[in-house]
């Protein structure tokens, strides 16, 4: 199992400040949200030119707003750019962000998401499509040099985990248990690349991390940071599934809290799960944070 870090990047100095620090601790790579801020992946155009031996990837850029051809030729484009080291993570974002910010539908989603990926992978690999859907077409030929980037779809219901399975060459994870990831994400993907003839799809789940000094004290303190921080996704219908399905209450059970053994065994048991990249969201209070690092780096 491979060991990286999902973390926002509010600047593209900050990110390639950041990649180059992990980079240079030995991490395999970084896992870059796109929200409201920067553009992901204009600023790990800028990142990668200065950071070698790193992969880059989105984690994840929305579907909508992008036509599946404008996203290839971008992800061509940067890949190309840095080397062949991306990563393009892809997802729907969420319908309150869709349709409440966008004013763009998000009715049937699964169906959008399975037309944009017979859209995208042909252009990144082939380089041409010619595809008419029920909410997608793209007629093209695009002419850009170098190798396309993986595509990892934020799957985590079982009808866009059979889909990403098909047509896409793994998951990005987050808010998902590793109970969760053991008995469905990770055996509903592979079951749907094996029947489609893909190879084995890798699995990416995002967690957050915090090193304590094991006491009761600590603890406490560090869950209730998780909950607040990470509130938000416990309201979004997407995640509340996962954690639904876990038997969480909310964000706070998910993230991988206590002294540093604990959470080395926690890391560790992933891979047992099938995970195949642990992405460590680090938080807590500075020297919380320094010590999860440490941890991280110890276990690479």
């Amino acid at each position: 199992m491979k060991i990286g870090l999902f973390s926002f990047a509010a600047s593209t100095e900050q990110l390639t400040s950041m990649a180059s620090t992990a980079a240079q601790q030995g991490f395999d790579s970084v896992w870059i949200p796109q929200v409201f801020g920067i553009d992901t992946l204009t600023a790990i155009a800028v990142a990668g030119q200065s950071v070698p031996d790193i992969t880059f990837a989105t984690a994840v850029v929305p579907t909508y707003p992008r036509h599946p051809q404008m996203l290839a030729q971008q992800a061509l484009t940067v890949n190309a750019a840095i080397g062949g080291r991306l990563v393009l993570g892809i997802g729907p974002s969420h319908k309150p962000v869709v349709e409440g910010m966008w004013n763009i539908s998000f009715d049937k989603p699964i169906r959008h998401l399975r037309e944009y990926l017979e859209i995208l992978m042909p252009l990144l690999h082939d380089k041409k499509v010619r595809f008419a859907g029920e909410t997608l077409t793209a007629k093209a030929d695009i002419s850009i040099d170098g190798p396309a980037p993986k595509v990892m779809m934020a799957a985590l219901g079982p009808q866009l985990l059979k889909v990403t399975g098909r047509l896409a060459d793994g998951t990005i994870l987050w808010m998902t248990g590793p109970t969760t990831i053991a008995e469905h994400s990770a055996p509903v993907l592979a079951e749907a690349a094996e029947a489609a003839g893909r190879p084995a799809p890798e699995v990416v789940a995002g967690f957050p991390v915090c090193v304590t000094d094991g006491s009761a004290e600590a603890l406490t303190d560090a869950r209730a940071k998780a909950a607040k921080d990470f509130a938000i996704y416990g309201t979004l219908p997407s995640y509340r599934a996962m954690l639904d399905r876990e038997g969480y209450d909310g964000p706070a059970d998910l993230a991988i809290i206590g002294g540093a053994a604990e959470v080395r065994d926690r890391i560790e048991a992933m891979a047992g799960a099938g995970v195949t990249t642990f992405a460590a969201s680090e938080f807590g209070h500075r020297d919380q944070r320094e010590a999860t690092r440490d941890l991280l780096v110890d276990l690479l």
